[in-house]
């Protein structure tokens, strides 16, 4: 049984899908914002590897610094041209030696940021479209020397609080299918000429939904303002019927590529070059997009942490935040009581990793008391907590999606 304070509370307010009002947002595979996270983290894997092969274990470092400086193109019907590359900082703290032996790290992280970008932007060339400086230096010597303790389990290097819930609700779930949708291989075979840069906004009011979607058209396969209207019509009523029957609720309405304007022609119409608004339109940064399980769920509890990047073995700004929508997951489906769970996790830094503190919130279903469920919660949370649980290897691994 788990020795560190577990408290349980027992809600009685309607749950997130009860509310009349829900908000919630997905930032897509080729927003700016979420290829600086997925870059960042697939660095920190990269690089966790190396020095595991190199060392026989994971050294100090945070890869959870990074912003991608949008380029400059020219659009026209039927192609256009990169005038001005695209820029990628990749930062911030990694230790690149050991005992006088050293290790690239530099040469690491570009080469693990344009294997990224090579197996998920179609239409951007890493080596042309893209220009990269990597930022990397040692940390400080306290939070280095975290990695070099004895023991087996580290300790956190920040004071930081993280928080997950289960299970989505009908509005969450719907956001992640549309996106999923648009950006799987099946559809982009389906309609080649759509970007990567997805942005989905959905607001739903009592059981209504109503759905913004923003996925540019590239122009190499667009050839003049009527093709485009044509295409995007196309695309719209595609999506529609997909979503038209949404389980959980009544209706969605759906509004796609919004800004456009018939009769204003490049000026008038979502375009693009290379798929994403980074080839000139908009910049971006890690921590502005998803939270780890992918959604901005502005009704619901949010840690403001950026776990893109963040070492897996002591920064518990990346542990927990996988691990709290992990055990509130886990809870939901082995817990038939449970209509609603909400996990907090709360570090101090040098305390061990295992041990945080912890909260619970659930809303249960009628006839169920608090007291039959937490003994079910606290052991739930133990095993997550264990150093020995797979978990660990796993996000070490990036077997977990963190945004």
């Amino acid at each position: 049984m788990a020795d560190f304070p577990i408290a349980i509370e027992l809600l009685r307010q309607p749950t997130a899908d009860e509310h009349l009002i829900e908000v919630v947002e997905r930032k897509g595979l080729g927003h700016p914002d979420s290829i600086c996270d997925a870059v960042m983290e697939r660095v920190a894997v990269e690089l966790n590897r190396a020095y595991r092969a190199r060392f026989g274990r994971i050294l100090h470092n945070n890869i959870d610094k990074g912003f991608l400086v949008a380029g400059q193109v020219a659009r026209r019907f039927g192609g256009g041209e990169m005038l001005r590359p695209m820029r990628l900082l990749i930062g911030d703290r990694a230790t690149a030696a050991l005992g006088g032996d050293a290790i690239p790290v530099d040469e690491i992280a570009v080469a693990a940021a344009k294997g990224w970008v090579k197996e998920h932007l179609r239409f951007v060339d890493p080596e042309r479209h893209l220009r990269y400086e990597a930022v990397l230096a040692p940390g400080s010597d306290e939070l280095s020397d975290i990695f070099a303790r004895p023991g087996t389990v580290a300790e956190a290097n920040d004071t930081s609080a993280a928080v997950g819930y289960a299970p989505l609700t009908p509005t969450e779930r719907l956001v992640l299918d549309v996106e999923g949708y648009l950006n799987a291989p099946g559809y982009k075979r389906r309609f080649p000429e759509t970007g990567e840069d997805v942005k989905v906004m959905a607001f739903r009011q009592g059981r209504q939904v109503h759905l913004t979607v923003a996925m540019p058209l590239l122009c190499a396969f667009v050839h003049s303002e009527t093709e485009y209207f044509r295409r995007k019509a196309a695309i719209r009523e595609d999506l529609a019927a997909a979503f038209a029957a949404t389980p959980g609720l009544e209706g969605v309405s759906l509004g796609l590529n919004v800004l456009d304007r018939e009769g204003r022609g490049l000026a008038g119409v979502y375009l693009s070059l290379l798929g994403t608004s980074a080839e000139d339109a908009d910049s971006g940064q890690v921590g502005r997009g998803n939270r780890v399980n992918g959604l901005i769920p502005l009704n619901r509890p949010m840690s403001n942490e950026a776990a893109a990047g963040k070492n897996p073995v002591s920064h518990v700004g990346k542990i927990y935040n996988v691990l709290a929508h992990r055990v509130a997951a886990a809870l939901h489906r082995d817990v038939s009581a449970i209509r609603e769970v909400t996990v907090w996790l709360v570090s101090q830094i040098g305390a061990p990793v295992d041990r945080p503190w912890a909260g619970v919130q659930v809303h249960l279903r009628e006839g169920f008391e608090l007291g039959e469920v937490a003994p079910v919660i606290r052991a739930h949370l133990a095993r997550a907590l264990d150093p020995a649980n797979p978990f660990y290897e796993d996000l070490i691994e990036g077997r977990y999606a963190v945004c």
